[in-house]
């Protein structure tokens, strides 16, 4: 119970030294300027606050650090420089007037600075794998993941080349080198077989009373069901290799000719040979091709802060994201009409447009993949996506959107996915758009992870002595 206390507030804690300690740092590099003097009492309230949070920070890590369900690399580097960025917030709080050269104030706010960066980065690494800051970003599309065809499965290395990529995808996230929930790691035959702290996942030849068998196959209502239900999911046939595989006694060196091979499992293992790409909720590109797009439109739109990208290779199609113009307004949108027979997926979520945006996005008639959430578009806005019969993906999570707005997109008849959370749909509206959308994936969030007993640690009383 401690250490799930601990597990909830140790993110608070985290984010407060580094918020407040970032403003000491522009505070003081302000108040080094006359006009802005008066600056360097905050200065000092920021510096306590934050000193205070980053030792607490330091504290509730350290608990958590002794679960031993992390990389102990990334835990020891992330816990050495939140102890340097503690202990010089603490130097730095309690010299601060009694620093009177500039050049002092200014080294020690940008070591500060850098302490908080790389602790934050390798905090981040811990809990979301070494590639958090850029992942959101590349699956923002949630582009197709791509799986390269095994030219002769028969002579494929059974778990190089067809188990480990199915854990690899679907299981890394929580059981890999950065992070291990449970004690369990998946990425090294050795450790597959150790299993986690409830013992072992695999028996060898017995896939029916195998845990990592039990868990995949259980319905994704299932409190115990993995991989959480809120990430992708194995398909029947990946958990049929896993099944398959564990059956012949799990091997990691032989190739799947030397396996004995049911007819249940033989069209499995011949469809690798002719997978070219698994497609997760993703629109295709059109098959029709389109000349390139006016390279100084694109330039335009880049200089506008907007990033413009292909959205596969060997095509001229292309994606553009408002990620890093958040403050963009309809304006920003009408660079976008030069390339309006290009532009097939379009994010604009969190930005500041309105409902005259999505009259300019009429124009777009190869648009798939449209994500507007967070916006102020409304009901109103929503009868120009009626021409875009492309459609396959619509976000509009977080805005005024009703169910009557939403109804008026009834004839699109290839959108795939919709997105409704936190929109102003009634409850009770909710099964006239499943009727109106027989074909489409309807989702209204509010999703809860559970907490499995093997997430946190029990604390009892020492027994009493006789």
């Amino acid at each position: 119970m401690i250490k799930e206390f601990v597990g909830h507030l140790h993110p608070v804690v985290v984010h407060l030294p580094i918020g407040i300690l970032l403003l000491a740092c522009i505070f003081q590099w302000l108040a080094i300027k006359e006009r802005y003097h008066d600056l360097r009492s905050a200065v000092r309230i920021s510096l306590l606050i934050g000193m205070l949070s980053a030792i607490l920070a330091c504290i509730t890590g350290f608990i958590l650090s002794t679960s031993e369900d992390y990389d102990e690399e990334l835990v020891s580097n992330h816990k050495w420089f939140g102890i340097g960025l503690a202990a010089t917030s603490i130097l730095f709080y309690f010299f601060y007037k009694r620093i009177s050269n500039k050049k002092v104030y200014l080294g020690i706010s940008f070591l500060i600075f850098g302490l908080v960066f790389v602790t934050g980065h390798l905090g981040g690494s811990i809990t979301h794998g070494p590639d958090f800051l850029t992942k959101s970003f590349n699956e923002s599309f949630d582009s197709a993941v791509k799986r390269k065809p095994i030219p002769d499965v028969q002579e494929a290395t059974v778990y190089n080349d067809v188990i480990q990529p199915l854990l690899q995808s679907k299981c890394y996230s929580c059981h890999g080198k950065s992070r291990q929930k449970g004690g369990l790691r998946l990425d090294l035959p050795e450790r597959i077989m150790k299993g986690g702290k409830d013992g072992e996942v695999i028996l060898l030849n017995d896939p029916e009373n195998s845990e990592i068998v039990r868990r995949i196959s259980l319905a994704r209502e299932e409190e115990d069901h993995m991989p959480p239900k809120e990430k992708p999911q194995l398909k029947e046939n990946e958990i049929a290799l896993i099944h398959w595989w564990i059956s012949s006694g799990a091997p990691f060196d032989k190739k799947v000719k030397d396996l004995p091979q049911s007819e249940k499992i033989k069209p499995v293992l011949l469809a690798l040979q002719s997978v070219g790409e698994e497609k997760m909720q993703v629109p295709d590109i059109p098959e029709k091709a389109v000349e390139a797009a006016d390279d100084a439109s694109v330039q335009k739109i880049k200089e506008a802060g907007i990033v413009i990208l292909p959205v596969a290779q060997n095509t001229n199609y292309l994606m553009a994201n408002f990620v890093t113009a958040p403050r963009s307004s309809d304006e920003e949108v009408k660079l976008l009409l030069p390339l309006k027979k290009q532009l097939v997926w379009l994010k604009l979520g969190s930005s500041s447009i309105t409902d005259s945006a999505l009259n300019i996005l009429s124009a777009f008639t190869n648009l798939r993949r449209l994500q507007i959430d967070h916006t102020q578009i409304t009901d109103k806005g929503l009868t120009s996506l009626k021409k875009l019969n492309e459609l396959r993906y619509l976000n509009v999570v977080g805005t005024k959107v009703t169910a009557e707005g939403i109804m008026q997109l009834k004839d699109l008849k290839n959108l795939e996915s919709l997105y409704l959370y936190q929109t102003s749909v009634a409850e009770s509206s909710k099964e006239v758009i499943k009727k109106s959308f027989p074909k489409t994936k309807i989702d209204y969030g509010g999703y809860t992870v559970p907490f499995l007993a093997t997430d946190t640690i029990v604390v009892k009383p020492p027994p009493k002595k006789q």
